[in-house]
């Protein structure tokens, strides 16, 4: 099983950033942190890196569901999502939160894991 789902575009880097950011605001996502992996790398260790985003995603009805049934799901929040540069064009990953959730010895975010990972799917799919 894969721990992400994927998918390569023929958009340019931040076209595809813009692009992947609306369809998870479609699905009830907002953006809570964004992660330059280039910049930082660059700042903190001066080498070169790909164009790398990491984009971590919420959507606070699920958070919310997800804390209740599991005090300490926080250290698995929020849903991450990467735009990074390939060779063969832009790629964006999600996190797919049933693969996450097998971590999680709780039977209660089964149903919402696959809920959650349904509105992921939709996004990837979409751009």
């Amino acid at each position: 099983m894969s721990y992400t789902f994927s998918k390569i575009t023929n958009k340019e880097f931040d076209e595809a950033v813009l692009k992947t950011t609306e369809e998870l605001k479609k699905e009830g996502f907002g953006i809570l942190t964004e992660i330059d992996i280039k910049e930082t790398l660059k700042n903190k260790l001066d080498v070169d890196f790909r164009k790398y985003k990491i984009l971590g995603a919420c959507n606070p009805p699920f958070a919310h569901r997800a804390l209740l049934a599991e005090p300490e799901i926080g250290s698995m929040l929020p849903c991450n999502v990467v735009v990074q540069e390939t060779d063969n064009g832009v790629m964006i990953s999600a996190v797919d939160p049933v693969a996450s959730m097998m971590a999680v010895k709780n039977d209660d975010l089964g149903e919402l894991a696959a809920e959650v990972s349904s509105k992921l799917k939709k996004v990837i799919e979409s751009i």
